[in-house]
């Protein structure tokens, strides 16, 4: 009995060794578990489920063995992939997750969330994000020719990466009181997430009571994923990544 993580892949064609390295995980590490949970940035990009790479029809048909072997298989956007739709997911034979939500994780109530709202400090990138995850501006980028959101995908990815360049570490990070409000909101003593690709197990107070923030890794150097069992502790592992894997 395992429920698995994983987040922060950031999908592309100029990096075939993160593809290959997922399809083993996929293979080896996700078939016939009870769930696997995938909680954000799964692909660099996305502009839509009526774009049809190679690339993307691999993953999805991965990951359709996945859910068919018994996997329950669930998806939340992240800050790259928020456009990832039900017609990907049903593709997949997933579910799309809110963001936030509440799960139960073999009697623990857990929460879990991409993470990038939890970056309170970083506040000209939170106005970015209403802004993008407005369904009246994703309803009206949707309907663009397909090479006009290839266009405007690429200058979003640069005037991002231009900036980050220059902002802090610890605006970048997610704000330590927010994450404890929220963690009191939803009612839960533990939360998983990704987004910041600082990955950790950390013990922290909330609610009065002892709780755990878990952070997943990204996919850049190596694979990362989270273990939740009913009969131990949650645990990170990583695997370097191999230029033949």
């Amino acid at each position: 009995m395992t429920v698995r993580f994983i987040s922060d892949l950031h999908l592309e064609e100029s990096r075939p060794d993160i593809t290959r390295a997922l399809l083993d995980f996929l293979r080896d590490k996700a078939l016939k578990i009870d769930a696997l949970y995938i909680l954000g940035d799964f692909f660099e990009a996305w502009i839509g489920d009526d774009e049809r790479t190679p690339l993307q029809d691999q993953v999805a048909a991965a990951l359709k063995e996945v859910s068919s072997s018994g996997t329950a298989l669930y998806l939340m956007h992240g800050n790259r992939d928020f456009l990832l739709g039900e017609d990907f997911c049903n593709r997949c034979g997933g579910e799309l997750l809110p963001d936030p939500v509440v799960v139960d994780l073999y009697g623990t109530p857990t929460l879990l969330m991409h993470g990038d709202s939890l970056c309170t400090a970083d506040v000209e990138y939170q106005k970015f994000r209403t802004n993008m995850r407005n369904p009246q501006w994703q309803q009206m980028f949707l309907q663009r020719p397909l090479a006009d959101r290839q266009t405007v995908a690429r200058q979003l990815r640069e005037i991002s990466m231009a900036k980050n360049q220059g902002k802090a570490e610890t605006i970048m990070d997610v704000t330590p009181e927010e994450v404890i409000r929220v963690m009191e909101e939803h009612g839960v003593q533990r939360l998983i997430h990704g987004h910041t690709h600082r990955p950790a197990i950390h013990e922290l107070t909330a609610s009065g009571a002892p709780a755990t923030r878990i952070v997943l890794g990204d996919w850049d150097t190596h694979a990362w994923w989270l273990d939740v069992t009913p009969d131990a502790d949650p645990a990170l592992h990583h695997q370097a990544l191999s230029a033949n894997s």
